[in-house]
């Protein structure tokens, strides 16, 4: 039982470890759809455009957007915030690195600290669109945001220079 329990806990970190790199993949991204166009994208467009492929790739019906459209906008809003403020934190807590030894056992303990208010985030989230879609096209939800992070990433990665080695 003991080993299920961490096996357990070993799948959520390593979860929650691929899904802060998804986020730190959009902010890059989004940096460089800024680059591209010459200006800086706007935190509710990039939440804009990821509602308007969600709900087109999962099929909502238009009773269905405006009841799911604010659970999303909260949900990506307080994520944002929380990444924001992981970010300021950390950037916080380095910036005498090279002076002095930062406590790295308190900043491990913060870490893993806010990857689990993700997952309570996260939880929190799929309990209120459970309630407001059917299981079917909730797992329609659920795979067009899957896809909208794949491409995400395939879009930096033809961004980004390659190395002529």
């Amino acid at each position: 039982m003991n080993n299920e329990m961490n096996f357990s806990k070993n799948t959520i970190i390593m979860k929650l470890i691929k899904s802060s790199f998804l986020v730190m993949l959009v902010i890059l991204s989004t940096t460089a759809i800024a680059q591209d166009n010459h200006q800086i994208p706007k935190i509710d467009e990039l939440h804009a455009i990821k509602w308007q492929a969600l709900s087109s790739k999962s099929q909502l019906s238009p009773r269905e957007m405006d009841l799911v459209k604010p659970v999303f906008m909260d949900y990506e809003q307080s994520i944002w915030k929380m990444h924001k403020e992981k970010h300021d934190f950390f950037k916080s807590a380095l910036k005498d690195a090279k002076n002095v030894k930062p406590n790295y056992s308190d900043l491990n303990d913060k870490y893993v600290d806010y990857e689990f208010r993700e997952v309570q985030m996260f939880k929190n989230y799929h309990l209120k669109l459970r309630k407001l879609l059917q299981p079917e096209t909730l797992f329609k939800y659920y795979k067009a945001e899957r896809e909208f992070k794949r491409n995400l990433l395939h879009d930096i990665q033809d961004k980004r220079p390659h190395d002529n080695r």
